[in-house]
């Protein structure tokens, strides 16, 4: 019995704390604790509901929403996120230059390649343009070569 020691739950009284605060903080997530708070905004005025919602889906991106200030690498994605967060400017470096230049190299190839697909399209484009132009030109000859061969065609209705 002298080496084993007891384990009581409350021995550490800060860990326990903080996560308890974990749990029960407003944080941008889907929990429980959220949602309900969510719901009963909805029911006290809407735009509070909406707001919460908001917060919800994007407060992850506001410095403020962990009680900590964001990293560098945060604050540049969301600096280049454009106004729903995609981005706006064609610049994405990663920092590790051997991947930006197969990615660029690679976003080169399937420009390439997209370019080749809209040539190909537009050539099937005028293809089917052209065998429809034929069938309607071929239509229209027979119509023409009936009426002139014959009484007008009769439409019962």
């Amino acid at each position: 019995m002298g080496g084993t020691r007891t384990h009581f739950p409350f021995v550490d009284l800060k860990t326990r704390e903080r996560r308890l605060n974990h749990t029960l903080t407003l944080r941008p997530a889907f929990t429980p604790f959220t949602i309900v708070l969510m719901v009963i905004l909805f029911m006290v005025a809407w735009p509070l509901g909406l707001l919460m919602l908001a917060y919800l889906l994007w407060g992850d991106r506001l410095s403020f929403a962990n009680g900590t200030s964001t990293s560098s690498g945060a604050k540049r994605h969301y600096r280049s996120a454009g106004c729903f967060g995609w981005n706006a400017s064609p610049r994405h470096e990663s920092g590790n230059l051997a991947f930006d230049e197969y990615r660029k190299s690679e976003l080169k190839r399937l420009e390439e390649e997209r370019r080749r697909l809209d040539e190909e399209r537009a050539e099937f484009e005028a293809y089917v343009q052209n065998l429809r132009r034929a069938k309607d030109q071929e239509e229209f000859d027979r119509f023409m070569a009936a009426r002139r061969n014959g009484p007008e065609p009769t439409i019962h209705l």
